[in-house]
């Protein structure tokens, strides 16, 4: 996992509670810049990349989509609570984003979560972010032939819903309240990637908002 802030304290802690989790992750590379974030990325080609938006009061929007390239995923890490912050981050390729005032264990399932090709947002900002990302699409594979909802089945519909109503929950979460194994609930996601023409859940999520397949609140 890479880590980049402009603070070395701040650095020092990530790499402390990273290496912490031993041997599921850990740290191989630190940067201070955005240049170096890149640099270190084409070297190391971590699975992760831990990001603060802004580095040596640089704005990092512009630079996520080459970082992105070089990662399974982007953490965010953020002070800021600002919508249209966390929106520009998501459009741009991030698959989360954390608050740095948040609990360090927050972070450590932000990073695993997005390992595992998921999505990990604030609750309160999930549906206005995935209803941008439905209409902008930028960074999320809009370029795909997307396929009809049509093919879906009642089941793989409210496999669906689960998903939309606990965004962040893991998948034996999402087993539990529909009775069924976690085996049988990645089966489903396999069938519904493929039919949709989609890669992982966050993408899911935005082209289900779109076609209005998410149940109504």
């Amino acid at each position: 996992m890479l880590v980049a802030d402009d603070n070395r304290i701040v650095l020092w802690g990530l790499e402390r509670l990273i290496d912490g989790e031993k041997p599921c992750m850990e740290v191989v590379g630190k940067a201070t810049s955005f240049a170096e974030a890149i640099e270190l990325a084409d070297k190391l080609r971590p699975d992760v990349i831990v990001l603060a938006i802004n580095l040596a009061h640089d704005s990092g929007f512009d630079v996520i989509p080459e970082i992105v390239a070089r990662a399974k995923g982007v953490v965010v890490l953020t002070g800021l609570h600002d919508l249209a912050v966390h929106q520009r981050a998501m459009l741009a390729g991030a698959r989360g984003i954390v608050h740095k005032e948040q609990a360090p264990e927050i972070l450590l399932k932000a990073i695993e979560r997005v390992h595992q090709g998921e999505v990990w947002l604030d609750r309160a900002t999930t549906g206005r972010i995935f209803l941008e990302l439905s209409r902008a699409g930028t960074g999320w594979r809009a370029h795909a032939p997307r396929k009809e909802p049509a093919l879906l089945t009642a089941r793989e519909r409210e496999l669906i819903g689960e998903l939309a109503a606990n965004v962040g929950a893991n998948y034996r979460t999402i087993a539990g309240k529909l009775r069924i194994s976690e085996r049988t609930v990645r089966n489903h996601l396999t069938h519904i990637y493929r039919k949709l023409g989609v890669q992982n859940r966050g993408e899911l999520l935005a082209y289900a908002s779109k076609k209005r397949i998410l149940p109504r609140s």
